[in-house]
């Protein structure tokens, strides 16, 4: 209900087998699953039910009606009062190039926390930012903000640490190309030029898609220009009741492969070709390599017929 008020933006849900039958929510579009097979059939046919990935129709709807922005979140989140993202282009404090992947909660937070997605082999490493920022122009690609309370992190911590966590509110940073931070869909902004890269894999488990998608998405990010920034906390996440030994099981991928990623799709793209094309071939790798099925890029296909075909 807080999301529908926001003025200037327009809330979409997504439906899937688990959704209340009569769920509904005043002047919200709902994309019951039948809606869904109207909106896009070749993706709908091709994406398992009950799973993260079935979002991908909720952006097909936006980019229908015209969206020249798209901002991700989850039915456990929740808008403070300041919620929004800074704009795309603009002066930012920039952290330098070629760091590899840094912890980027240690910008915003003393505790030792990391987001879902950091390579383990990182977790104990300390990143000195005052020694590594410079303010700069930016053109932005994802701003990834933040969320207090129970924010964004894999099982192990939760095994192992499961403390609440409220960011310490420093305003925004920007990574230069080949520093890296996975990111999220919980509360984050992508923008139009970048829309393809809102893929979100089907035959990973959902504590993985969207993290494989971060790391996909840098590589190409860079090749046009475009950075990820981060911001402060603008939501609170009331998680859902999940079970983290589960969790942790759903994640064995994304620790086994989340440090190889980026390095894979950066030798298997280039700056002659597409977006698209790039995405493709990201993929190509990343199923050479065993890290998706090799049913991902029908289904990736199949996104991309549908973006071809809302400009024909």
């Amino acid at each position: 209900m807080a999301f529908s008020e926001l003025k200037n933006y327009k809330l979409v849900i997504v439906g899937d087998k688990k959704t209340p039958k009569h769920w509904s929510c005043k002047d919200v579009p709902y994309l019951s699953l039948q809606k869904q097979k109207e909106i896009g059939n070749h993706l709908n046919k091709l994406l398992p039910y009950n799973h993260y990935s079935r979002k991908m129709m909720g952006y097909l709807y936006a980019m229908l009606n015209g969206a020249d922005m798209i901002i991700d979140s989850d039915d456990d989140i929740i808008p403070k009062k300041d919620w929004g993202f800074p704009e795309l282009v603009g002066q930012f404090p920039f952290i330098f190039p070629d760091n590899g992947f840094v912890n980027i909660y240690q910008y915003y937070s003393e505790k030792n926390i990391w987001p879902r997605g950091l390579p383990l082999h990182c977790v104990a490493q300390k990143f000195d930012f005052s020694r590594n920022i410079t303010d700069q122009s930016c053109k932005i690609g994802v701003w990834q903000a933040l969320s207090d309370g129970d924010p964004d992190v894999d099982a192990i911590y939760r095994l192992t640490k499961n403390e609440d966590c409220n960011f310490i509110d420093k305003g925004q940073i920007v990574l230069g190309k080949n520093t890296i931070s996975p990111y999220n869909s919980q509360n984050t902004l992508t923008r139009k030029e970048l829309f393809p890269l809102l893929y979100l894999p089907a035959s990973t488990s959902f504590r993985f898609t969207d993290i494989l998608r971060s790391l996909v998405a840098q590589p190409i990010m860079w090749l046009y220009g475009y950075h990820l920034g981060f911001t402060a906390a603008t939501t609170i996440q009331n998680r859902n009741t999940h079970n983290y030994f589960d969790d942790f099981i759903a994640e064995i991928p994304m620790y086994r492969y989340s440090a190889a990623i980026s390095e894979l799709v950066s030798a298997a793209i280039s700056g002659k070709e597409t977006i698209i094309d790039n995405l493709y071939n990201a993929y190509e790798a990343l199923n050479q390599n065993k890290i998706v099925l090799s049913k991902e890029l029908r289904v990736l296909e199949a996104w991309l017929k549908e973006l071809d075909s809302l400009h024909s």
